[in-house]
C-alpha cells in the first residue's frame, strides 16, 4: 500500500523515516521546509509497505505551471513533477526486495503519480547510502562521478587518509593562529549570510544559490538537532564558515563561504579537519564532502579530494517519464522557441533553459 505524507504530518513523517535504519538528515521533515520556503515546490513524503519490505521516498513536488517557461502555456495545478529535495535522496528500501516486489512498488508509485498528473521525477541518490543500486529496475540511472567522504573511525584514520600536502597547510594554519569553533548562535547565521552571499556574488553564481532570512531561520530553529556552524578566527576575526548538517551517523558539508583575502590561510582546510574530529568524537562514521560541479572532477573536486585520497564514494541520478503523452506534449511546447533542443541531455527536458 502507498501512502502519500504531507509536511503538516511532520511526526508522522518523521517517525516513518526514523524507522529505516540507513536514514539521513536529508529525508527529515525539518530539512525539506527550508527548501519549501525557498520555494522548491511542496513536500511529499511517499511511503511504501508491501508484506515483508518497506520503501520511502522523499521529494518535491512542483507545479510545471510555475516554470518561466510554461507560464500562461498551461494552466495552474494541471502538470507536476517531482524531483529530490536539494543534497540527495533517492528511495531507501528495507526488507525483501526481490524482483516482484519492486515490480510492486514501481506499479503502485507509477500509478498513483499518473492519476494526480505527476509527468517525471528527476533523482540524486545518495552516495554514502549508495541506494542506486536498490531501484535500477525502476529508474533509468546514471553514474555521475565520484564524491569524497571522510572515515570516522578515529582521529589517525582521519589523518592518515589526508593528502600529504593537505596535511602540510592544515598545519600551517594552525600555526598562523587560526582556530576553529562551532556553535549554533543565531549571531552566527547572520554572520554566515552575509560572507556566503559575498562568496556566491565572487563566484558568479545562479540566482538559486541566494537563500533569504527566512531559509536560515527554519535551519536554525527546526533543524537544531541536525545542524552547527563551524567557523575559523584569525586575530578575533571570522575569516571562514561552514554549515554542517548531521543525523544518524553520516555528517554532510552543507553549505560554505570564506573571505578571498584570507584565503591564504587556509581557514576551510583546518575547519574541516576540525569538523571531522568533532564527528569521530561524537560518534558518527562518515562525513560527506560531495564531489566537483556536475560531477567533474574540477578544482572543487581536487580540494574535497585532499581530505581522503582513498574515498570511495560515486553519485548516481536517476530519471523517470510517468506520463510519455504529457511529457511530449510539455516538449511541444517548448518546440515553439527558437533554440531549443529536445535533444537535449538535461531532464526533464521540458525545464531546460536556452
Amino acid at each position: 500500500m502507498l501512502s502519500v505524507i504531507t509536511i503538516e504530518e511532520s511526526d508522522r513523517w518523521d517517525n516513518i523515516v526514523k524507522g529505516f535504519s540507513d536514514y539521513d538528515v536529508y529525508y527529515l521533515s525539518d530539512y525539506v521546509r527550508a527548501f519549501q520556503i525557498h520555494g522548491d515546490g511542496e513536500p511529499v513524503l511517499f511511503y511504501y509497505e508491501g508484506d515483508n519490505y518497506r520503501a520511502v521516498n522523499v521529494v518535491m513536488l512542483r507545479d510545471i505551471s510555475k516554470d518561466a517557461n510554461f507560464i500562461d502555456q498551461i494552466p495552474v495545478n494541471s502538470y507536476f513533477d517531482i524531483t529530490t529535495p536539494y543534497g540527495y535522496g533517492g528511495f531507501l528500501v528495507d526488507g525483501s526486495f526481490s524482483v516482484r516486489n519492486l515490480e510492486s512498488l514501481e506499479f503502485e508509485f507509477k500509478k498513483y503519480c499518473r492519476e494526480n498528473n505527476i509527468i517525471s521525477e528527476f533523482v540524486r541518490f545518495h552516495p554514502v547510502i549508495d541506494n542506486s543500486s536498490n531501484v535500477s529496475s525502476i529508474y533509468d540511472v546514471i553514474d555521475v562521478g565520484k564524491t569524497i567522504t571522510i572515515n570516522l573511525q578515529s582521529r589517525n584514520q582521519i589523518w592518515a587518509d589526508l593528502k600529504g600536502k593537505n596535511r602540510n597547510v592544515i598545519r600551517k594554519a594552525k600555526n598562523s593562529g587560526v582556530e576553529i569553533y562551532w556553535g549554533r548562535n543565531p549571531n552566527l547565521f547572520e554572520e554566515f549570510i552575509d560572507m556566503y552571499n559575498a562568496t556566491m556574488d565572487k563566484d558568479n553564481a545562479k540566482d538559486y544559490y541566494y537563500f533569504n532570512k527566512e531559509f536560515y531561520k527554519s535551519i536554525v530553529n527546526d533543524l537544531k538537532y541536525n545542524a552547527l556552524m563551524f567557523y575559523a578566527v584569525l586575530e578575533g576575526k571570522i575569516i571562514a564558515m561552514s554549515m554542517i548538517l548531521f543525523s544518524n551517523r553520516t555528517m554532510h558539508y552543507h553549505l560554505s563561504a570564506s573571505y578571498k583575502e584570507y584565503l591564504a590561510y587556509a581557514p576551510t582546510n583546518l575547519l574541516l579537519y576540525e569538523a571531522a574530529c568533532w564527528g569521530c568524537e561524537n560518534g558518527f562514521n562518515n562525513f560527506h564532502l560531495g564531489g566537483g560541479l556536475g560531477g567533474k572532477q574540477d578544482s572543487l573536486f581536487k580540494f574535497k579530494e585532499a581530505f581522503n585520497k582513498n574515498s570511495n564514494t560515486y553519485f548516481s541520478i536517476g530519471e523517470k517519464i510517468f506520463d510519455k503523452v504529457k511529457y511530449d506534449e510539455l516538449l511541444k511546447i517548448r518546440n515553439r522557441e527558437n533554440g531549443f533542443s529536445r535533444n537535449t541531455t538535461f531532464f526533464p527536458a521540458y525545464r531546460d533553459n536556452i
